[in-house]
C-alpha cells in the first residue's frame, strides 16, 4: 500500500492547520502536506505533528523568481536557503518547486537553458542538507494556463542535465492526465525519477472515485515500481472530509 500524505490545504479550510493536522492523524493517515511555509508558525505545527503522530513529508521551495527567469539564480539560491531552514524545524525532507510559466516570445530551448542554469546553482544548498527537491509538471489547459513545465518528458531529461542524485520529479497525476495520460505507463517508465506523487479525481479535481481514473489499479501500480515515497491526496473532497479520506484510504489497501 502506498504511504499517503494529506494535503491539508484543501482539507477543513475553516480550521487552524494545526486542527487539520490533528484530523489527518485520527484517520490513521501517517503524513500531512501543505504548500507554503512562510506565514505559518512552523514550531507549532510540528508541535502538531508530532503530537498527532503524523509527518510533514514536503512544502514548497519558496523563492522570490520563477526559476524559468534567465536571472533567477541567486533568487533560486536564497530561497533553497530559506527553505532548508524552515525544513529544519519541520523534519522534512523533501521540497517542491513549481518553475513558473511560459516567458512570452521566449523559446522553449532558451528558457529550458534558465531553468537548468538556475537548478544547477540552487541544487548545491539542497544537496548539502540533505534535502530532495522535485520540480513539478502542470496542467495548462483547466489549472494554471501558460505553465511552462507541462510533459513528464521533459521534467525528465531536465532532471536528468542537472545530474544531481538531490533532483526528482513530482507526478501530479491529475495535471497528468489532462495533459498527456498515459499515467501507468509514466508511473512505471519514470519511477527511478520520482520524489513524491499527487493525485485527484478526473474531471474536476475530486474525490478519487466516480472519475475517468481507476485509482485502486494505479495505487497497485505505484507499489509495483517500487516507489517508496509519499502520494498526496490533494483534492477537494465533495461531501464530508472524512469520507472522502476514507474512501481514498480504500482505494490504496
Amino acid at each position: 500500500m502506498p504511504k499517503l500524505s494529506v494535503c491539508i490545504e484543501m482539507f477543513w479550510g475553516d480550521l487552524p492547520f494545526e486542527e487539520r493536522i490533528k484530523r489527518v492523524g485520527a484517520l490513521g493517515i501517517p503524513a500531512a502536506e501543505f504548500w507554503f511555509w512562510g506565514g505559518k508558525d512552523l514550531a507549532s505545527l510540528k508541535a502538531a505533528a508530532d503530537k498527532a503522530g503524523v509527518v510533514v513529508p514536503i512544502f514548497f521551495l519558496e523563492a522570490k523568481m520563477p526559476a524559468v527567469h534567465p536571472n533567477a539564480a541567486a533568487a533560486m539560491v536564497e530561497g533553497a536557503k530559506a527553505s532548508v531552514q524552515a525544513a529544519k524545524v519541520l523534519g522534512n525532507r523533501t521540497l517542491m518547486l513549481t518553475v513558473g510559466n511560459e516567458r512570452k516570445g521566449e523559446s522553449f530551448a532558451v528558457t529550458r537553458n534558465s531553468l537548468v542554469r538556475n537548478l544547477k546553482a540552487a541544487m548545491p544548498v539542497l544537496e548539502d542538507a540533505g534535502l530532495t527537491l522535485c520540480i513539478e509538471p502542470l496542467n495548462p489547459i483547466v489549472d494554471h494556463l501558460g505553465y511552462w513545465l507541462t510533459k513528464m518528458s521533459d521534467a525528465a531529461d531536465i532532471v536528468a542535465e542537472v545530474n544531481s542524485p538531490n533532483l526528482k520529479i513530482l507526478m501530479d497525476i491529475y495535471h497528468q492526465q489532462i495533459t498527456e495520460g498515459n499515467i501507468i505507463d509514466n508511473l512505471r517508465q519514470y519511477a527511478s525519477m520520482l520524489g513524491h506523487i499527487h493525485c485527484a479525481g478526473v474531471p474536476g479535481r475530486g474525490d478519487l472515485a466516480g472519475g475517468e481514473l481507476d485509482y485502486r489499479s494505479i495505487f497497485k501500480a505505484i507499489d509495483q515500481t517500487g516507489y517508496t515515497g509519499y502520494v498526496g491526496l490533494e483534492f477537494r473532497a465533495s461531501g464530508a472530509p472524512e469520507d472522502a479520506l476514507k474512501q481514498a484510504l480504500d482505494l490504496a489497501r
